[in-house]
């Protein structure tokens, strides 16, 4: 689950605002020192094991799988299907297998722990592995046999799960859907059985995590809009197929906790409960955007009730993050750790549906493969299992830089021409030790940033600011208390 916005560029072609976004992101590169180019050695194994991957004997290329995803993504990850079983589902799952292509300790495996996760913002991604394999051999692209880890979960009449598999196998997308696409066909009647029951299935799924009392947020992607000299930010509107879609990811990363709890090895991703200074920041937040949330509301059901189709909600939705901080990673083997749940979904959960991207991943789906097929989880596995969780951190916490950096540039490039101007905004922070200085929030154009005031700041009050400065190199912005 990701804890930052995405900030993809919707339009970006030539002129001094484009430029200039590029030549911010490559210093943001190159302060990070991260690379979307690989080391020779790790391209030629790439290169070597995408001519001759290790299929599975298991064919199930006859499944209509589909996949969906943003329009641009090359990077497949799962492709789904879902059929009726009674007054249930089945919903099967694939899910890209990189042990068709990987081997313990290659260059390809020793490259994909030091990065740890794929990058993204703007316009740019630096990959956690080669192209050649991420967004070519391994990934589910339409028409074309690919190994995946099939998942096999069935799911009552109450979007509950009540049975998982998962097993190596050959399979075969029919169709490569962008969310769009998939919510046109489903909204007009033409979409396949399986696609119009990904909306049952996935508002059972909605319906479910309301009543146990897990949130997941529907995080909204901010776009840059590059044109000239001029940058301007928008949210895109969220389709409820993105919601069901990411349903789908969550059963599975259920059935996968549910696998090792069981056994008593495993990876699970954790959260602790959020800490309550972060709740009442975000009920400014709220009051800063002019959004009513009663004080008696618990925060699961005031996320549930936003409409990130509206540029204010969408921006409160982004600032309900700071309630995922917190969150990481446990290893076990033997013993199931004293605090296993994830307290935003209530529930014990971990990453499997994302290979490609998330080392984790790739490590979590060897162990349920093993536990479901009988026999022993890998030693290469289980080997990192207790080091796993501090990388796993490292670069979660590398990406959660990159990306801050690159909406620090955004937000820059947005304002650089308004300084000097005035906006109504409230204040959401002030520090500890210097009551003259914290944050506040502008609900036009929807940014956080510093502020600074001559006296105390009044915090949760509505206030004039002048926005002292928009510095696009230096990624800062600043605002003064009128």
């Amino acid at each position: 689950m990701s804890t930052e916005r995405v900030v993809r560029v919707r339009k970006a072609g030539e002129g001094v605002a484009a430029e200039t976004l590029r030549n911010g992101v490559a210093a943001i590169q190159a302060e990070m020192e991260v690379t979307p180019d690989f080391p020779p050695e790790v391209e030629e194994a790439a290169v070597r094991a995408a001519a001759d991957p290790r299929l599975p004997d298991l064919d199930r290329t006859e499944l209509p799988l589909v996949t969906i995803d943003p329009a641009s993504s090359m990077d497949l990850d799962q492709a789904l299907h879902i059929e009726r079983d009674g007054d249930g589902y089945v919903v099967h799952y694939a899910i890209a297998d990189l042990a068709a292509f990987i081997t313990p300790g290659d260059p390809v495996d020793v490259e994909a722990n030091l990065r740890g996760e794929t990058l993204y913002g703007a316009d740019s991604k630096v990959p956690l592995h080669p192209k050649v394999i991420s967004e070519d051999a391994g990934s589910l692209l339409p028409e074309q046999v690919r190994p995946a880890l099939l998942w096999t979960i069935k799911v009552d009449d109450t979007g509950e799960g009540t049975d998982v598999t998962v097993q190596r196998a050959r399979v075969r997308s029919t169709a490569r859907l962008d969310y769009a696409a998939a919510q046109e066909s489903i909204d007009d009647g033409s979409a396949p059985e399986s696609l119009a029951l990904l909306k049952e299935v996935g508002r059972l799924r909605l319906e479910r995590e309301a009543a146990r009392g897990g949130v997941s947020l529907p995080l909204p992607e901010q776009e840059v809009v590059v044109e000239g000299d001029s940058w301007s930010l928008a949210f895109r509107e969220l389709l409820p197929v993105e919601q069901w879609n990411a349903q789908i990811s969550l059963l599975t990363g259920f059935a996968a906790a549910s696998l090792m709890v069981y056994a008593r090895v495993g990876l699970l991703r954790t959260l602790p409960e959020p800490d309550p200074r972060d709740v009442r920041r975000l009920h400014r937040t709220a009051k800063a955007l002019g959004i009513e949330w009663p004080a008696e509301q618990i925060y699961p059901d005031f996320i549930r009730s936003l409409d990130p189709i509206r540029p204010t909600h969408a921006a409160m939705v982004a600032a309900c993050t700071r309630l995922l901080r917190g969150s990481g990673y446990v290893g076990f083997d033997g013993e199931v750790p004293a605090e296993p749940q994830h307290a935003a979904l209530a529930s014990e959960y971990a990453h499997v549906t994302a290979p490609l991207r998330r080392l984790g991943d790739r490590y979590a789906g060897e162990i349920c493969v093993a536990l479901c097929a009988g026999v022993d989880v890998p030693d290469w596995v289980v080997a990192k299992l207790h080091e796993l969780p501090q990388t796993l951190q490292a670069s979660g916490q590398r990406a959660s830089r990159y990306e801050h950096a690159i909406l620090d540039l955004v937000e820059a490039g947005v304002l650089a021409h308004r300084v000097g101007d005035t906006f109504d905004a409230v204040v959401v922070e002030v520090e500890d030790d210097d009551a003259t200085r914290g944050e506040l929030t502008v609900p036009d154009p929807a940014v956080e940033a510093r502020v600074v005031g001559s006296s105390d700041l009044p915090l949760g009050q509505a206030v004039k600011v002048k926005l002292a400065k928009a510095d696009v190199e230096a990624r800062s912005v600043e605002f003064e208390l009128e």
